[in-house]
């Protein structure tokens, strides 16, 4: 994911939002021709920068009644009467698609923290749906598989040696961070979260279906506000729970700009070396450059999210769960 901050030509960022969304044709051919409409970039300019990005605005689009299909409706839209209350639609909703295929990296890479009892504290967790990776199966193929958990299973291609786990990891807390975020027994939440899944991606549709279901059994503790504002005061409720700290995010920081990135970066690994948390990073390799440049890249590497554990590069995760890619050189365990 690219940093959204960074990209404040309008132009620019539908070109490379296009290329990130190859593998939804009806996503892929709107942003192209988004990218290539003056009277359309025009409209969306005056939208602060933050909400220009195309999933946002394709998803309220189609939150107005827009189905997939040809971009002369949606431009019909962006230009025609209804384009204000969409605008409304945007400027009160974030992207927070909550991919909980990406638990297939996370669970590895707390299996590297040893077999004590974990809290987790996830930054941007919009309703928390990462925070259960014990209530999945996995399937890792060609790496190995961990069941036992009674709930859904996780399938991702790998390659690498994956630190497959023993065993389902013990939680004593599920802390997130988020300005705003969704209550999974909020049918209305719920459903815009379900709207954020791109065209032509059922199986992520399902998958997040399940996933807000597995949520609802124990809703997780939610926090407003700014992940660094609110930080320790997560870290605390995570420690009181008797589980060693882990704070994770995955495609969040990149909703930060270049200085709060920085400053959360810094923040981790000062937090890390004063053995207060582990820390889990899942972010684009222009978000967090000082991670994804310790590891091989692959070819395409703005389709992938950096894996770093206690801010030292293990692997990569490509897009939304399509493989995992773990480094050879990289020990079983952390410490």
């Amino acid at each position: 994911m690219l940093p959204l901050n960074d990209l404040t030509d309008i132009r620019t960022s539908y070109r490379l939002h296009a290329v990130e969304m190859s593998t939804s044709p009806c996503y892929h051919a709107w942003a192209s021709a988004v990218a290539e409409d003056p009277e359309v970039l025009r409209v969306l300019s005056d939208l602060p920068t933050l909400k220009q990005q195309a999933n946002l605005v394709f998803a309220a689009a189609r939150r107005h009644g827009l189905e997939p299909g040809p971009y002369d409706d949606l431009r019909a839209l962006l230009l025609g009467p209804e384009w204000p209350a969409v605008r409304e639609t945007i400027l009160a909703r974030r992207t927070q698609t909550n991919e909980v295929a990406r638990l297939a990296a996370l669970t590895p890479a707390l299996g590297m923290l040893g077999d004590g009892p974990l809290a987790l504290v996830e930054l941007g967790a919009s309703a928390g749906l990462c925070l259960y990776p014990d209530r999945y199966d996995y399937l890792w193929d060609g790496a190995g598989e961990l069941r036992g958990s009674g709930g859904p299973t996780l399938r991702i291609p790998a390659v690498g040696p994956v630190p497959v786990p023993a065993g389902m990891p013990p939680i004593t807390a599920r802390v997130g961070i988020d300005l705003n975020p969704l209550d999974v027994t909020d049918q209305e939440d719920m459903s815009w979260l379900l709207t954020l899944i791109w065209p032509g991606h059922d199986e992520r549709r399902d998958r997040l279906a399940t996933a807000i279901e597995v949520t609802r059994a124990e809703p997780p503790h939610l926090l407003v506000g700014d992940m660094l504002d609110r930080l320790d005061e997560a870290l605390e409720l995570a420690a009181a729970s008797g589980g060693t700290p882990v704070v994770h995010h995955s495609a969040a920081a990149a909703y930060l700009d270049a200085q709060d990135r920085a400053e959360l970066e810094s923040r981790m690994r000062t937090l890390v070396a004063a053995g207060r948390c582990h820390w889990i990073s899942l972010e684009g390799p222009r978000v967090l450059p000082s991670l994804a440049a310790a590891v091989p890249s692959p070819p395409d590497a703005d389709h992938h999210f950096c894996l770093a554990v206690d801010g030292r590069a293990v692997g990569w995760f490509q897009g939304h769960g399509a493989a995992l890619r773990w480094d050879a050189d990289t020990a079983r365990t952390i410490g």
